[in-house]
């Protein structure tokens, strides 16, 4: 793997991997995912936070991986998982966290606005976690719209705004079948854990970036179409993402952070700042590089699985 990421360094083949629209590259985001319908891997995500959790306190670290692969130019499969390790007042658990797979598709593309949105749907799979870590949830079903739009066409007296961005993304994660799961809460009187249940419930996540592309601050950008992808530049950029349990209070957290993407991969870093006390109890941090892998594989992840049909033009108005 080393030496592929030193050879795509390197490489100057052109990419069409990225969430690109015309002379507009969306991040990818790590509250949240970003409407990039694209081959590419999440590895690692890294997070530490602290949070309020099974009436007790715990702070959490946290190991992901996220995959997708196109099956058309516009339809991809994804997968996800990862690793937990929480600190307890009375002890620690350690467990897999929840596995999700699903399609996602690229509904709508204008690059001259810098427009781009898909939608998605998952199935949670459930029983696939460790309910040490409270990753034992029944199984759901995960509609979601994903959606960025650039500023980059607005008129010259509006050019201080150009280098912005928005980008969002809704999922409505609903438990199917049996809602019966377990978890492990610390019972402070006796020092250990106890098994108790903890049934899901309908939850909306949900959560919007805004972002700011200094390729606008250079003369890489002259108004029209770009003569190639907007890569190779920093991404300044704030999250704000809400987890809205049905029932329950909404956990909330601002995420200031940056992006460097270059042509094979990005990298990122923000801190989770809460917002309110489901949010969490002090600040904390997550960090992920992603691969993009029909760069970084061309051999392997340079067409669709199943359509040999070109690929939309990202940058061509």
């Amino acid at each position: 793997m080393a030496a592929i990421v030193v050879a795509s360094l390197i490489g100057t083949h052109t990419s069409d991997a990225h969430g690109i629209a015309g002379n507009r590259y969306f991040d990818g985001t790590l509250g949240f995912d970003d409407p990039a319908v694209a081959d590419e891997a999440i590895l690692p995500y890294y997070a530490n936070s602290a949070f309020p959790a099974q009436g007790s306190n715990t702070t959490e670290n946290r190991i992901n991986w996220a995959f997708a692969r196109l099956l058309t130019p516009t339809l991809a499969f994804t997968a996800d998982s990862g690793w937990l390790h929480q600190n307890w007042p009375v002890g620690h658990t350690s467990g897999a966290d929840k596995a999700n797979i699903g399609l996602k598709y690229e509904a709508y593309r204008n690059n001259e606005h810098e427009a781009l949105i898909s939608v998605g749907l998952f199935w949670g799979i459930g029983h696939s976690g460790a309910a040490a870590v409270g990753a034992d949830g029944p199984n759901t079903i995960q509609p979601a719209l994903f959606f960025g739009k650039g500023l980059g066409d607005l008129p010259d007296s509006l050019a201080w705004l150009r280098p912005f961005a928005v980008t969002g993304a809704i999922v409505d994660e609903t438990p199917v079948g049996s809602t019966r799961a377990m978890a492990l809460a610390p019972n402070l009187a006796t020092g250990r854990f106890d098994s108790v249940l903890s049934p899901g419930v309908e939850t909306l996540h949900w959560g919007f970036s805004i972002q700011y592309s200094t390729l606008y601050l250079t003369s890489r950008f002259n108004g029209g179409p770009p003569r190639d992808e907007p890569l190779n530049q920093w991404v300044p950029l704030v999250e704000f993402r809400f987890d809205s349990p049905r029932g329950q209070y909404t956990a909330a957290t601002v995420n200031p952070g940056f992006a460097y993407v270059a042509v094979a991969w990005q990298i990122a870093a923000e801190a989770i700042i809460p917002l309110n006390r489901a949010g969490g109890n002090s600040t904390g941090f997550r960090a992920q590089l992603l691969f993009f892998l029909d760069d970084l594989i061309p051999s392997v992840f340079g067409t669709p699985l199943i359509s040999n049909q070109p690929a939309r033009s990202q940058i061509a108005w």
